[in-house]
């Protein structure tokens, strides 16, 4: 075996696989690959809240003995994962990003943790979270921020609430990880750090055993480096789940027989004019370019009436702020409780609705999607920049306003949604496209960004300068 360690961190997490399976590179040298990454740039960017070196050098050294000896459990064997800060590993802590819950122990395995442990995949560690999940530009008052790999001189936003995973997969600290998604929490980070993020419909993955922010539109899915590589995550943790009731009859759905199958002969919307208003020119710029792009693929990209403007979606907050006041509105009524002074907000806003607010926000909900139902028949995908602009410094956010005004739609309407590099500003910081398909089509999301990536390159751009 004479992969360098270094080459080793910077592999897919498909090739990484496929060298494990083929026995050319074993899974003690590809953990020590990400050790070693983690060591070098974890001090700076901060990804993690905590690194479990010694548990996964063991579990490489069984697997390494497992693969060599015939008994390989499958095609992800040996392969390492970061996991956000909301699964529950038994015995761990899990604070949900939350300095409040510093010493909470979890009881059991989240089922998303045990299907990857199950295939042999090796977990690195746990990553950085908003406080529980509640906030799309990534940042954290009491437990730090991570680092935007993409400017190592300015703290630049990493995208939330997944901002450890991002910034770790997207730093080479781990080939891929884990996210979850209420508003945009999976696609935010993608977008920000130049990765693929996939927003999956709720009930594809069981959210069995991560804590919750809001129980009706809560969806846990991969960050990854590639459509390909976020296609076999998701392969791998979808599915039913007895511990789940909202995953079951829900078979897992395989994105792979049409993952190369092309967009010719796909109807594409492209978002309405009056929505590229707030946008920077140079997102706008990116997004018209990648229409060209599968339009000239034979795709063919279509004007679309939407029954709603995207921000008055973000401002239907109503179902979140009730369900996240369900969950630790005690704790943010606690005025001694060490919580973020945004997401405490944040939480009390759920505090003066009533059962008749929170009833009327479903059915408008239920309305919404009849609507849009009726106005995208015929149509395979709604294309929209991911963000309004790249990464912003730290120092210039907003904590009132929230960048998921393309992504909430996709959460409110129980649609799924794929998040993927399509260019870089003038200062080197990743621009994103947003495709979004109907409930339960994953396959298609995927599909269209195969293709999209088969024809670019921005994917493959990485961040330099440690």
């Amino acid at each position: 075996m004479t992969d360098t360690g270094d080459d080793l961190a910077d592999l897919s997490a498909t090739e990484l696989a496929k060298r494990i399976a083929g026995k050319t590179v074993s899974p003690v040298e590809a953990v020590e690959a990400m050790l070693a990454r983690i060591d070098a740039r974890e001090p700076k960017l901060q990804a993690f809240t905590e690194v479990f070196a010694d548990d996964a050098r063991l579990a490489a050294e069984g697997a390494d003995r497992a693969i060599r000896s015939g008994h390989s459990v499958g095609p992800l064997h040996g392969v390492p994962i970061a996991l956000k800060d909301l699964i529950d590993i038994e015995g761990r802590i899990t604070m949900g990003g939350s300095a409040a819950h510093r010493a909470r122990r979890a009881a059991c395995t989240a089922t998303i943790a045990r299907r990857l442990i199950a295939q042999g995949m090796i977990v690195l560690g746990k990553t950085h979270t908003v406080e529980f999940a509640y906030g799309g530009w990534g940042t954290n008052q009491h437990l730090g921020t991570p680092w935007n790999p993409w400017d190592l001189e300015t703290p630049r936003t990493p995208g939330g609430s997944s901002s450890g995973t991002g910034v770790a997969v997207a730093a080479r600290m781990a080939p891929w990880g884990i996210g979850t998604d209420t508003g945009g929490s999976v696609r935010l980070p993608a977008a920000f750090c130049g990765l693929t993020g996939l927003k999956v419909t709720v009930g594809r993955v069981s959210t069995h055993g991560i804590v919750p922010l809001s129980a009706t539109l809560d969806t846990p899915g991969p960050l990854a480096r590639s459509v390909a590589d976020a296609a076999l995550l998701y392969a791998a943790i979808s599915g039913p789940d007895p511990l789940d009731p909202a995953t079951r009859g829900i078979l897992t759905a395989d994105p792979f027989p049409t993952l190369h199958r092309g967009v010719r002969g796909l109807r594409l919307a492209r978002m309405p004019e009056a929505e590229r208003t707030g946008c920077s020119a140079e997102m706008l710029s990116a997004y018209d370019t990648a229409l060209d792009v599968l339009s000239g693929l034979g795709a063919e990209v279509v004007d679309l009436a939407l029954p709603f403007r995207f921000s008055d979606l973000v401002a239907m907050s109503g179902i979140t702020n009730a369900e996240a006041y369900f969950v630790n509105g005690a704790l943010a009524e606690d005025a001694a409780a060490p919580l973020g002074d945004a997401v405490r907000a944040r939480i009390l806003g759920g505090r003066s609705l009533s059962a008749q607010d929170y009833l009327a926000t479903l059915q408008r909900r239920d309305a919404l999607k009849r609507d849009l139902a009726l106005a995208w028949e015929g149509v395979d995908a709604i294309l929209t920049p991911t963000t309004e602009t790249a990464a912003v410094p730290l120092a210039e956010v907003d904590e009132l306003h929230m960048p998921s005004r393309f992504t909430r739609f996709a959460n409110l309407l129980d649609l799924c949604g794929l998040s993927l590099p399509n260019g870089f500003s003038q200062d080197g910081l990743p621009l994103s496209l947003q495709i979004v398909c109907r409930g339960y089509d994953e396959a298609m999301a995927l599909r269209i960004g195969q293709a999209f990536q088969g024809a670019t390159a921005w994917h493959l751009r990485a961040p330099t300068g440690f």
